[in-house]
């Protein structure tokens, strides 16, 4: 189950809520594929001005992704094209939509969780 939580500068995201969840469903869908869309979970948190910083000074060309994944991808002897496609994909669907000056303050985390350590409705996700 791929879950992203995303902070952005308010600023940028505020009205574009619905663009953005929807391309980033389209990131995911794009690696995972067709059976994964209803499984993507978003949360956008903006950031209010002034409380993103790169070199001690205050920007608003900053996002920040943890993706939330299984542990197994990594297992995968694909490993490498998949994380490397999320990462492409999830920063191409942030600047398609909030623009281009966000790439290069774009970072992409995959955060990997064992199958045994997920739950969902307070269930072990299987």
């Amino acid at each position: 189950m791929p879950h992203l939580t995303v902070h952005l500068p308010e600023n940028r995201l505020a009205g574009r809520e619905p663009e953005l969840v929807a391309a980033l469903t389209e990131a995911i869908v794009g690696v995972y594929g067709e059976w994964a869309r209803d499984l993507v979970n978003i949360r956008l948190a903006g950031v209010p001005a002034g409380r993103f910083a790169q070199g001690g000074e205050a920007v608003d060309t900053i996002a920040s992704v943890a993706l939330g994944i299984r542990a197994g991808v990594f297992d995968r002897p694909d490993a490498a094209q998949i994380t490397e496609r999320l990462g492409t994909a999830l920063t191409d669907a942030i600047t398609l939509v909030l623009g281009e000056e966000l790439r290069a303050g774009t970072t992409v985390e995959l955060v990997a969780s064992p199958q045994e350590r997920t739950f969902v409705g307070g269930a072990l996700a299987v």
